[in-house]
């Protein structure tokens, strides 16, 4: 056995002692009591009485295979699969990309600025797992919003998200890059177009984990070296058209292309633009106008 006792304190000893040179002590208490307390049922309470209880051979094996998984980098969120965003627990695998604390942010900054209008009609590009779209429904619940994404599979899961968390949001396969894929629109309809494009130069790969390199999908992260702006730019010049007037048009972008991306969306017309940094002081989020 790989552990001297069948109970949970033997098991809360053989993660700390497998995961201590990943994670933080803090870290690893964390992993443990969202991992026990799934596999077990138990509530917060129940949890914190458990160290004596005693687990099945099949428990051990379960817990053992959490962490071979953690040791290769796997992200927890995709080995427990699920994360809470917004108060909303999402289901997360490979399929698209693990939602992220400063989305948060962007999504407060939208129901902020539109807490007094609930009869909106709302468009989020490059959806993903759906997080931003069923983030802006469950708070605004009369607007009518559409999440699209050139993922099937992505797509499928914001589906499975959606009808887990019971919020009726409209979803479309389409790819943002193509122009043509707008015309289904009609222009000057949309109150709110919100987008967390992939915005990480190629390039940029080497510094980045093997954690998010080696199981998020790239399709979702990585753009072109030569054109960092692509999805930006191809957003916001169909925005100007289905946009109605004074509709907003909010990006989470990328802290290094703030200063390009703030020239371009004023060279396609858009007035009002602010920055504004996420919690860590980066800048990381970015709205502009439509006249």
């Amino acid at each position: 056995m790989f552990v001297q006792k069948n109970n949970v304190q033997a098991i809360k000893s053989y993660f700390n002692e497998r995961l201590k040179s990943q994670f933080s002590e803090n870290e690893i208490k964390m992993i443990v009591r969202e991992c026990v307390s799934r596999r077990l049922g138990l509530s917060v309470s129940d949890y914190l009485m458990s160290d004596a209880s005693l687990l099945s051979e099949s428990d051990l094996l379960y817990f053992r295979s959490i962490v071979k998984r953690l040791q290769s980098n796997e992200p927890f969120q995709y080995i427990i699969g699920s994360t809470l965003f917004y108060d909303l627990e999402l289901k997360t695998d490979h399929r698209a990309l693990i939602p992220r604390p400063e989305t948060e942010e962007l999504v407060d900054w939208i129901l902020y600025d539109h807490s007094t209008n609930n009869s909106l009609r709302i468009l989020d590009l490059c959806t993903g797992s759906g997080c931003i779209a069923l983030a802006l429904k469950s708070k605004l619940i009369d607007a009518s919003v559409l999440a699209i994404d050139v993922s099937s599979e992505a797509l499928t899961l914001a589906k499975e998200n959606a009808n887990k968390l019971n919020l009726k949001i409209e979803l479309n396969e389409m790819d943002v890059l193509n122009p043509n894929s707008f015309e289904s629109f009609n222009k000057n309809s949309f109150d709110i177009w919100v987008s967390n494009p992939p915005y990480i130069p190629s390039i940029d790969a080497a510094d980045m984990s093997s954690n998010v390199l080696n199981f998020e999908p790239s399709i979702a992260l990585f753009v072109k070296d030569e054109d960092p702006l692509l999805f930006y730019a191809v957003i916001a010049t169909q925005a100007m058209l289905y946009l109605k007037k004074e509709g907003c048009l909010y990006f989470e972008i990328n802290e290094q292309f703030a200063e390009r991306l703030s020239h371009l969306l004023k060279d396609l017309g858009f007035v009002n633009i602010e920055l504004r940094k996420d919690l860590q002081g980066k800048d990381r989020m970015m709205l502009a106008q439509k006249p």
